[in-house]
């Protein structure tokens, strides 16, 4: 069975003929690194152009990166969202950083055999990272309250975007009560809005501006 980023093209027409190569690449080059490195649940694998590349995808239907930002992928693990991200804006620059060195190695890998000129993995936690950022992006790593003090203070004051800087944050489920404990100013959109998919139904955007 050939798996192809056919979903993927459904959501983003506007994609050059290399990105679609891109996107099709990602399932045999994780497949093969999976294999050796577990970054992906083995039952997802199959279904990774909609529970990983899509999914980091969401925050592209909310906000349009622009040429010469630098964004900050914080728990990145096999590269989401920052990949998927990555592949779609190739004129911004990523930083994608995760604690776990062997999970940095994929990423590592993978964009090397895409040719993302536009990212950087590193084996960092977010807390030793020293440069500021317009955005900061994440996929469900801990809890907002613990997160945040792990990001705060490393933005760009002035904003390129039509948004202000901040944080884009992928999370599912009832949000309500982990966002009051955070006590920050998140605004919630739901991803089910974008894709018809039923994984998305419970799934969020939260945007925490800087």
């Amino acid at each position: 069975m050939e798996i192809k980023s056919t979903l993927i093209q459904k959501y983003f027409k506007e994609l050059t003929d290399k990105q679609i190569a891109q996107f099709d690449q990602l399932y045999d080059l994780y497949s093969f690194w999976n294999a050796q490195i577990n970054v992906i649940s083995r039952k997802d694998i199959d279904e990774l152009y909609e529970r990983h590349i899509l999914h980091s995808l969401g925050i592209a239907k909310f906000c349009t990166f622009k040429p010469g930002e630098k964004v900050l992928d914080v728990g990145t693990g096999g590269g989401f969202p920052g990949v998927p991200l990555a592949i779609l804006f190739p004129e911004t620059q990523f930083h994608l950083v995760d604690s776990i060195g062997k999970k940095i190695k994929v990423v590592t890998e993978v964009a090397t055999a895409l040719g993302l000129q536009n990212l950087k993995a590193s084996h960092l936690r977010a807390e030793q990272v020293t440069d500021k950022y317009d955005f900061v992006v994440s996929r469900a790593v801990t809890r907002l309250i613990d997160f945040y003090p792990w990001v705060k203070g490393k933005f760009n004051k002035d904003s390129k975007n039509a948004i202000p800087n901040g944080i884009l944050y992928l999370k599912g489920g009832d949000l309500a009560e982990e966002i009051a404990e955070s006590r920050l100013k998140a605004e919630l959109y739901p991803l089910s809005a974008y894709f018809n998919e039923e994984f998305f139904d419970t799934k969020y955007v939260v945007y925490i501006p800087q």
